[in-house]
C-alpha cells in the first residue's frame, strides 16, 4: 500500500493504525530561486526529504504516512520576484494548527515537519503553531529546523555559510530528485555569489536584493552535482528520523524539536 496521503482511500488511511503513525507533511514555498531552478525549488526538496525520513523511520518500526505538500508559506524575501506568492506567517500558524488538530481528532500519533523553506516568517510560524500544538495538548508536533544545531553543521559548507539560497546545496538536490526542471546553461555559467543571506539577516536585510542576490540566488550554483543531492537528501531524511524518534521518545510533551 502508497504511503502517500493523497492517493489511498479513507478506508485506507482509517486502517493504517493512526495511533502508531507520524503523519510526514513537506512544507517548501513557491518563490524565485536564480534564473537556473524552478519557483518550486523548496517542494521538491521537502518532498526528497519526507520520503527520505519515511523510509528511516520504517525501518525503525515507525509507521509513517506522507501528506500532500504545503506549498504556500511566508515568503517575504522573494516577494518582489515574479512568481513568488507569499502569504502571511498567521496564515501559515493557522493552517497548521488546523491540520494538527484534525489528525488529532482522527488519532494520529504526531505530525512531522519536513521543511525546505528557510525565510525567517516562515520559520517563526512554524515554531508558533508547534508551541501552541503543546499548549493545547495536541499530537507530537516534530519541526527540525535545520538552520540551528544540532542539524545545521551536518549540511556541508555552503549550507554552514549562509551563502545558500538556490546555489549548490539546493541545486544539487535539484539535479538529484528532478533535473529536466533545471535550466542547465544558466546555472553552469552563474558566478559565484558568496554573500551569506543568514549574516545579511541578522544586519537586518528585508529582501534578497538587500542581501546581496539581485537575482534571487546565494552561494555556488555552478557546483551542484547530482551524486551531492543524493547525499544532501540522505542527510535531510536522517535529521527528520532523528527528530521524529527523539520527541516519541518523550512522547508525553508533544514537543517540538
Amino acid at each position: 500500500m502508497s504511503r502517500a496521503w493523497a492517493e489511498m482511500t479513507w478506508e485506507e488511511v482509517r486502517d493504517a493504525e493512526p495511533r502508531r503513525t507520524v503523519a510526514i507533511l513537506p512544507i517548501g514555498a513557491v518563490e524565485a530561486h536564480g534564473p537556473h531552478l524552478p519557483l518550486g525549488t523548496d517542494v521538491v526538496i521537502a518532498e526528497a526529504m519526507a520520503r527520505a525520513g519515511a523510509d528511516l523511520l520504517e525501518e525503525r518500526g515507525v509507521r509513517t504516512l506522507v501528506l500532500p505538500s504545503a506549498a504556500y508559506t511566508a515568503a517575504p524575501f522573494g516577494a518582489a520576484f515574479p512568481g513568488t506568492i507569499s502569504v502571511s506567517g498567521e496564515t501559515v500558524t493557522a493552517l497548521l494548527l488546523d491540520v494538527a488538530r484534525a489528525l488529532t481528532g482522527q488519532g494520529f500519533q504526531g505530525l512531522a515537519i519536513a521543511n525546505a523553506h528557510l525565510d525567517p516568517e516562515h520559520v517563526r510560524a512554524v515554531e508558533d503553531a508547534a508551541a501552541r500544538a503543546r499548549e493545547e495538548g495536541l499530537l507530537a508536533f516534530v519541526f527540525p529546523d535545520v538552520s540551528k544545531k544540532p542539524w545545521a553543521p551536518r549540511l556541508g559548507e555552503e549550507f554552514r555559510s549562509g551563502a545558500c539560497h538556490a546555489g549548490r546545496y539546493e541545486g544539487s538536490v535539484v539535479l538529484a530528485e528532478r533535473p529536466e526542471l533545471v535550466r542547465e546553461r544558466e546555472r553552469a555559467s552563474l558566478p559565484a555569489n558568496p554573500a551569506s543571506l543568514s549574516r545579511a539577516i541578522r544586519a537586518g536585510a528585508r529582501t534578497f536584493v538587500e542581501a546581496g542576490g539581485p537575482r534571487a540566488y546565494f552561494g555556488w550554483p555552478a557546483d551542484a552535482t547530482a551524486e551531492e543531492g543524493r547525499a544532501t537528501v540522505s542527510l535531510l531524511g536522517a535529521i527528520l528520523a532523528e527528530a521524529v524518534a527523539e520527541a516519541l521518545s518523550g512522547r508525553g510533551s508533544g514537543a517540538a524539536t
